[in-house]
C-alpha cells in the first residue's frame, strides 16, 4: 500500500465531530496517540529494562498506526496529500544533510 491508497482508505473511516474547524479534532487525536506511543516506550524502559520484544513491537505498531491515521486526517482536512508531505520532508532533510545542518535545532536551519 502507498500513501495515496492509505489516505483514501483511512479517510473513508473518518467519523468525528467538527469542532470549529475540521482540523481541530484530528490534531488533538494525533497529540493523544503520540503520547500513547511515548507512554509505551517509557513503560518498556521502566518495566522491561528497555527490551522491546515481539509483544511490545505489536503494541507499538498498533499505536503508530493510530498516529498515522490521525496524521492522514489532519492532512486531509488541510487538503494535503501524504505523498506531498513525505516528499517535502525528505527534500528538506536531504537539503539539511547536504549543507551539514542535519543536527541542531530550528525549523530553518
Amino acid at each position: 500500500m502507498n500513501f495515496s491508497e492509505y489516505q483514501e482508505k483511512a479517510r473513508a473511516t473518518a467519523k468525528y465531530p467538527v469542532i470549529g474547524h475540521g482540523v481541530i479534532y484530528p490534531t488533538l487525536g494525533l497529540a493523544n496517540e503520540a503520547g500513547e506511543v511515548a507512554g509505551k516506550i517509557k513503560k518498556i524502559f521502566r518495566d522491561k529494562d528497555g527490551v522491546i520484544g515481539s509483544a511490545e513491537k505489536d503494541a507499538l505498531k498498533a499505536e503508530l498506526g493510530d498516529v498515522l491515521w490521525y496524521i492522514s486526517q489532519v492532512a486531509s482536512e488541510l487538503e494535503l496529500s501524504l505523498n506531498e508531505i513525505a516528499e517535502a520532508n525528505v527534500a528538506k532533510l536531504l537539503d539539511r544533510q547536504a549543507r551539514g545542518k542535519i543536527q541542531g535545532d530550528g525549523d530553518n536551519r
